[in-house]
């Protein structure tokens, strides 16, 4: 197939809902993550549903992986028009007593790996005026609510990834618009039904925040909106 979207970090919630989304749209759908059986079951249940789909288990925190499996995936799919970036780590919760590697790791998983399948897949996005969509987070933000309550968490390390990633998506919207590629975020700011965050207080579907992904992708304007 000439369209193809690649979903690194796909799980039970918003990658899922975009992988399927996109499908419906007639992409392939290349969905990646470490756990190998969930990706096969979660690609079988696609191709059920009509949506080319295939999997390819990768540490997206490897970037020399992560140049192979973007490999992988044009060699099976096809050239790549979409990167969606949902991949994340948590781990280095408290500053004060985290190992700097494990720091390094959650900022390789959401920061490094999105670099390197960017330049992996650069090629591809630009003969195709693709896109590049990352799913962002409330902790990328500077506010003192949000750093209290990321250190009340126990989430600082994902906190530090998530506002490098939200930097970068700005960077690589300006650099990369120049080359016709739409780079772009939807930032959720709440838990998702039925995923492992919902606690019962979820008020997010996993389909709206696809729907506005749809939506960054076709209307390719803002670098950044909210999703609450």
């Amino acid at each position: 197939m000439e369209r193809t979207i690649v979903v690194c970090g796909h799980g039970g919630g918003i990658s899922d809902a975009v992988a399927r989304r996109f499908g419906r749209e007639g992409y392939a759908v290349a969905i990646v993550a470490r756990n190998a059986e969930r990706l096969k079951a979660a690609a079988e249940s696609m191709r059920s549903a009509g949506i080319e789909a295939q999997a390819f288990p990768c540490d997206l925190g490897d970037p020399e992986a992560v140049r192979a499996m973007i490999r992988d995936v044009q060699g099976t799919l096809g050239p790549v028009a979409i990167v969606h970036w949902n991949a994340y780590r948590g781990g280095a919760g408290d500053l004060l007593t985290a190992e700097t590697d494990e720091l390094k790791a959650t900022v390789d998983v959401s920061l490094i790996g999105l670099i390197a399948a960017t330049q992996a897949a650069f090629d591809d996005l630009k003969a195709a005026n693709g896109s590049l969509l990352v799913t962002g987070g409330g902790f990328a933000f500077y506010d003192p609510a949000v750093a209290r309550a990321a250190v009340q968490w126990q989430a600082m390390g994902l906190a530090i990834a998530k506002a490098a990633q939200h930097k970068a998506v700005g960077l690589l919207h300006q650099r990369l618009k120049l080359e016709g590629v739409y780079v772009g975020e939807a930032v959720v700011l709440g838990s998702i039904k039925g995923t492992a965050f919902d606690q019962g207080q979820a008020s997010i579907e996993a389909s709206t925040v696809a729907e506005k992904f749809w939506e960054l992708h076709t209307g390719r304007a803002v670098a950044s909106v909210n999703v609450s």
